[in-house]
């Protein structure tokens, strides 16, 4: 076994244990929020503006030159761009769906949510998931140094997303969803063994992706009722962006 394998494999295995056992870590609970979840999207945060929108360049590249080849908006300049913006507007319409109708909370006891509610939001997860263990395997950087990055940087961002669906969703999430959740990053991995698309459709997924990991960790810590921790969320993004410009 390579240490890729290895890496990914263990990455997958972090993935899924996240979700199932994400109730067992009751420090990350409560408000004010943790500081550790707020380092942990601190630590998002810098995966994003350090590697994640320098490697969202490389792949405008991509779609450009497939765009022009084939004269379809040739004279944009910003495909990946776009798409990505798609991927944050998509997940940012998912979510005031969600909140709008009283997923931004956790339910009162004796309060009954829409069951319609909660599986529209958690099917966007569970898509979102699959995306983020297919591209385990099919990234650009398939270098050892980068899915380490990858991997490191998407456990914590799972971690955040997970305890922010228990405090939206309560004990519906943790008895079905939690499930499709662990069970979605493999699902990706199989689909990524089983299947290999074109240069131009893999930059169009990494790009809908970005779009949805900004929107997804902004959005865990910037509304004011998340009380977030603001020294720890800096703590977080300075220091994984000082390895990730140490290790360039």
């Amino acid at each position: 076994m390579t240490p890729t394998t290895l890496i990914v494999l263990l990455t997958v295995l972090a993935f899924v244990l996240v979700h199932v056992f994400g109730a067992k870590l009751a420090f990350l609970a409560g408000m004010p929020r943790s500081i550790w979840l707020s380092a942990a999207g601190g630590v998002s945060v810098a995966y994003v503006f350090v590697h994640l929108l320098p490697e969202l360049a490389s792949h405008q590249q991509v779609i450009g030159e497939r765009a022009r080849s084939a004269g379809l908006l040739a004279s944009v300049e910003s495909h990946a761009y776009l798409i990505a913006l798609f991927g944050l507007a998509l997940f940012y319409g998912v979510e005031r769906f969600a909140r709008s109708r009283g997923g931004g909370a956790p339910p009162r006891e004796g309060e009954r949510r829409s069951l319609g509610v909660f599986w529209v939001h958690l099917t966007a997860f569970a898509l979102y998931n699959v995306l983020i263990g297919y591209l385990l395997l099919h990234r650009e950087e398939n270098d050892l140094r980068g899915l380490v990055v990858y991997a490191i940087a998407m456990s914590l961002h799972f971690i955040v997303n997970d305890q922010g669906l228990r405090q939206q969703h309560g004990t519906t999430y943790h008895r079905y969803g939690r499930w499709i959740l662990a069970a979605a990053p493999v699902g990706g991995l199989l689909l990524g063994l089983a299947t290999d698309v074109s240069a131009l459709l893999l930059s169009a997924l990494f790009a809908f992706l970005a779009g949805g990991i900004i929107l997804n960790v902004l959005k865990e810590e910037l509304p004011e009722d998340r009380q977030s921790r603001f020294s720890a969320f800096a703590l977080g993004a300075i220091a994984y962006a000082a390895v990730l410009l140490l290790t360039a």
